[in-house]
């Protein structure tokens, strides 16, 4: 478990390319099986006034490809979570944010997160556990695991996110997303869900949409 312990994690940053009297940052947590390049790849295309770090998660699955929890196969091809591993994630990803923010002198400022798959559950887990620290959640094809935190006691009414979801998602199902919003929204008012006929991804309509709740939502 040494590469699960809180160090600080390779990473992508795309500095504001528009200067504002305050810094928004977003975090990038990529899904299952890939790396810090590929939410990368989105950045130039997001709000000009964001500082933009994507962060590469801890485990090294081998051929390029990274995991911020093991997922294991049993032998009836059934997956399940390392929730141990899930939540020592957690633990990096926040030690991480504090980092970066100290380096550019935002140490009081809230944060975004953008996860895709398990980075977005694990964006669910943060955001829902850590408001006083979050300011926004945008989660893309993943859904929430009460298993992997707590509800923050504190009041989450200025928690705002989007979530997303492919109604033929072959690795989430769709019903999964759905009952995890149904959820969240008991105690979350500010939340923007929305599904499209896609699989497992981001489609286009899907990233115009995601653009535009940030600009929406500064």
């Amino acid at each position: 478990m040494s590469e699960m312990t809180p160090s600080i994690l390779d990473y992508k940053l795309r500095k504001p390319l528009k200067k504002e009297a305050t810094t928004p940052v977003l975090f990038l947590l990529h899904g299952y099986g890939s790396h810090e390049e590929d939410l990368f790849s989105f950045a130039n295309y997001l709000p000009e006034e964001y500082l933009i770090i994507s962060l590469r998660a801890p485990l090294s699955l081998g051929f390029g490809g990274f995991a911020w929890y093991s997922i294991n196969f049993d032998q009836d091809q059934n997956k399940w979570s390392d929730d141990e591993e899930a939540i020592a994630a957690q633990k990096i990803i926040l030690h991480n944010i504090d980092y970066h923010l100290k380096q550019f002198s935002l140490e009081n400022k809230k944060v975004s997160l953008l996860g895709f798959s398990q980075g977005a559950i694990l964006s669910w887990a943060i955001g829902l556990s850590n408001p006083a620290k979050i300011d926004k959640v945008i989660a893309l094809s993943g859904y929430v695991n009460e298993d992997l935190f707590s509800f923050a006691s504190e009041s989450l009414e200025e928690l705002r996110c989007f979530s997303s979801h492919g109604a033929q998602d072959p690795t989430i199902p769709i019903d999964w997303a759905r009952k995890g919003i149904e959820t969240v929204k008991q105690q979350l008012p500010n939340i923007d869900y929305k599904e499209y006929e896609a699989g497992h991804g981001i489609v286009p309509e899907n990233f115009a949409d995601l653009v535009a709740w940030l600009k929406a939502n500064p």
